[in-house]
């Protein structure tokens, strides 16, 4: 009895110094954790007086910001110099290849008649100016021929020099040829067909008769397109017509073709077509060859006289709210400074400087969204 009493003791001691060792380390017998009242203090951060931007850092509200406020960039940032060159400006559009209207005849007959042979039954036949195009009947004219031919026998008889010029100008008003009316002075009969001719060297890209048919003087026979020299319709929109005066030199290209056309400016159609919002430019090109057709889809290479220009890289340029901006080098190593640029563009590649910057300063050249990000996370611009 006595050692059972002395083990019971024991356990309770034990047990006892256990839970005050739990209490000791943060636990006691509920099982919570015991919270400790002691703080740690962080590290003071020191912000400088200069707004400057880090890839990892960010700066507090209260840090005051200078005047000239700089974008400071810790990764590889390249640089180019603000350059002066001799360049001219270029500009690039877009049209059709169309018929010269100047070149374009129509051929009309000046009275009725019907068609009694036709020489040129097919579309686009190229003729020759002189070529015949049809044979054709008209009662108007074969009494008038015959009026003639009865004026000159008649003159013989009882001369009457009047009368016989008055009878041959019917017939040059009834647009009959020379020839016809020598042939009826010559050989004093005449011909029941009247014989209709090419007036120009062309295409022929309008017929309007067949044989057998029938015609009065208001209907268009042929249009004859004569292609040695043609137009280029440029199409260009409201910002480039500013430009337009200071373009001096043109030259057209062909897809699929490596010869280049040379182009001359005519006009500036006086009106835009409302629906695109574009304005139409007439070139004029020699087309002795050919090579050009209406209808083909051409690219207009225009420049302007060279002079001295201060030229930026296109990559180091970016548009913000309607304005240009370059990130100018700072005279402390990896802080740049966003400036507000007046530009021009030139090419596809490069840019007018017109004002905001100097030749031989340095910009960043590349990478400018990363820096614009910074910018615009620390309200720089």
């Amino acid at each position: 009895m006595f050692k059972i009493l002395i083990a019971t003791l024991i356990l309770l001691f034990s047990v006892a110094e256990a839970e005050e060792m739990k209490c000791e380390s943060g636990k006691c017998t509920s099982g919570k954790t015991k919270v400790s009242t002691k703080t740690t203090v962080s590290k003071k951060t020191t912000v400088s007086k200069k707004n400057i931007v880090s890839k990892n850092n960010i700066v507090s509200k209260k840090a005051p910001i200078s005047k000239k406020t700089t974008v400071k960039q810790l990764f590889n940032v390249r640089t180019t110099k603000v350059t002066r060159e001799d360049v001219a400006q270029k500009q690039t559009n877009y049209g059709f290849i169309v018929a010269e209207q100047a070149l374009m005849v129509d051929v009309v007959a000046w009275y009725s008649g019907f068609v009694e042979k036709l020489y040129v039954n097919k579309l686009y036949l190229f003729v020759k100016k002189g070529q015949i195009l049809a044979k054709v009947y008209s009662p108007e004219v074969y009494k008038a021929k015959q009026d003639y031919l009865n004026t000159i026998k008649f003159n013989k008889q009882r001369p009457s020099a009047s009368m016989v010029k008055s009878s041959k100008i019917k017939l040059e008003l009834l647009n009959v040829c020379d020839k016809e009316i020598e042939d009826i002075e010559k050989y004093l009969r005449v011909d029941k067909l009247t014989t209709i001719f090419a007036t120009s060297d062309g295409w022929i890209f309008e017929k309007n008769i067949n044989e057998g048919s029938s015609f009065n003087s208001k209907n268009k026979l042929f249009q004859i397109v004569d292609l040695s020299s043609v137009w280029m319709e440029v199409k260009l929109y409201q910002n480039d017509l500013e430009k337009l005066e200071s373009l001096k030199d043109f030259s057209v290209k062909i897809k699929g073709f490596k010869q280049t056309f040379e182009a001359k400016k005519e006009l500036l159609y006086p009106m835009l077509n409302p629906k695109e919002a574009t304005a139409t430019l007439r070139l004029s090109i020699d087309n002795p060859y050919g090579i050009l057709k209406p209808g083909m889809y051409a690219t207009m290479h225009a420049s302007a006289v060279t002079r001295s220009r201060l030229l930026i890289p296109r990559t180091a340029i970016i548009r913000k709210e309607g304005k240009w901006y370059a990130f100018l080098a700072t005279e402390f190593k990896g802080e740049y400074e966003p400036i507000v640029l007046d530009l021009r563009p030139l090419n596809a590649q490069k840019y007018e400087v017109l004002s905001g910057l100097s030749e031989g300063e340095s910009v960043v050249e590349n990478a400018l969204f990363m820096m614009d990000s910074d910018a615009q996370i620390n309200s720089i611009y």
